[in-house]
């Protein structure tokens, strides 16, 4: 999200990140950016006063600015959970009974309430939406009008829809505090294929490395038509004429999965995978490979947030 709002105008203030991998990443490729998280930090925003006393002495309450948050998905996520057998304990949402991350979402609204920015944007998956009959997203909507915030009706993009190489839906709770109305972005009028965006790039990027597969995998992979998906791997070759499907980001303790690559029999590599989500050719992922999958899948595509961005903009701070 931050790359998107940076690129239409916005500047960093500051970012909160519980991981330290995550933060070496956002450290590297943005030097200026100041990030609070390990080893300096604890990042983590469920401690409210220790992140409200860092905020204190960078922003003043009410704030003329903007504040973004994207409460970890995993609790709400539909696709997180067929990784395990429908019979298996781990396989329902566990929601906002998850003990780690369930509640970050009032954390953020918490923040939100008492630095009152001018404007916000909350990021999630649309199964935040459904979870518990919308109950739990309906609280933080009163919460945030009570606050004396117009908040919009929370809506899903599809990133295909906007110009970007893959299906990946995102719902985004934006609203403000001086009672304006919010303009969405408008859909592109078609769609990008995936091979337009894996043809382009250099072989010298970094984070090209691709895995090496065994012979029998190889052979598999070559008898798969377009949009077919190999059971064994259970991973699919991607239709070069239409947007890929979701990059996924794996669990915190695996993943490293992507799809298949149209044309070659082989997986992406975490490149291609952050191409199809938008990111600069020249962003780096530090870490083992699996974790760079990780950073990617977990994203916002750059784009998309771009143009939610400039929405924001438009309606908010005109």
């Amino acid at each position: 999200m931050d790359l998107g709002l940076e690129a239409v105008g916005f500047g960093q203030v500051a970012s909160f990140e519980i991981n330290d991998l995550f933060c070496s990443t956002l450290r590297h490729n943005r030097p200026d950016w100041r990030v609070f998280g390990p080893p300096d930090h604890s990042g983590d925003v469920s401690n409210f006063e220790d992140v409200a006393s860092v905020l204190r002495k960078l922003i003043p309450s009410p704030f003329e600015g903007l504040f973004v948050g994207g409460p970890p998905c995993q609790p709400f996520s539909i696709a997180s959970n067929q990784r395990f057998a429908k019979w298996g304990e781990n396989f329902k949402r566990t929601g906002f009974a998850h003990e780690k991350n369930g509640n970050l979402l009032f954390d953020f609204v918490r923040l939100i309430v008492k630095f009152k920015p001018r404007a916000f944007i909350i990021e999630n998956v649309p199964g935040l939406r459904d979870l518990d009959g919308g109950e739990q997203l309906s609280e933080a909507v009163k919460m945030l009008e009570s606050a004396g915030y117009k908040v919009e009706e929370p809506f899903v993009l599809d990133a295909s829809h906007f110009g970007i190489a893959q299906q990946r839906q995102r719902l985004f709770v934006v609203g403000n505090r001086a009672g304006l109305s919010f303009t969405r972005p408008q859909p592109a009028v078609a769609w990008v294929g995936a091979g337009s965006a894996l043809t382009h790039g250099s072989l010298n990027a970094p984070n090209n490395e691709t895995r090496e597969h065994k012979a029998e995998s190889i052979l598999r992979y070559m008898r798969l038509d377009y949009g077919e998906r190999d059971q064994l791997g259970r991973v699919d070759r991607l239709d070069p004429g239409l947007p890929s499907k979701t990059v996924i980001a794996g669990g915190t303790k695996g993943g490293g999965r992507s799809h298949l690559h149209p044309e070659i029999p082989r997986t992406l590599s975490v490149r291609e995978s952050a191409r199809l989500q938008t990111f600069p050719e020249d962003y780096v992922f530090l870490g083992p490979t699996a974790r760079q999958f990780t950073q990617v899948g977990n994203a916002v595509p750059p784009v998309l947030a771009a143009q939610l961005g400039t929405s924001v903009f438009r309606s908010y701070f005109r």
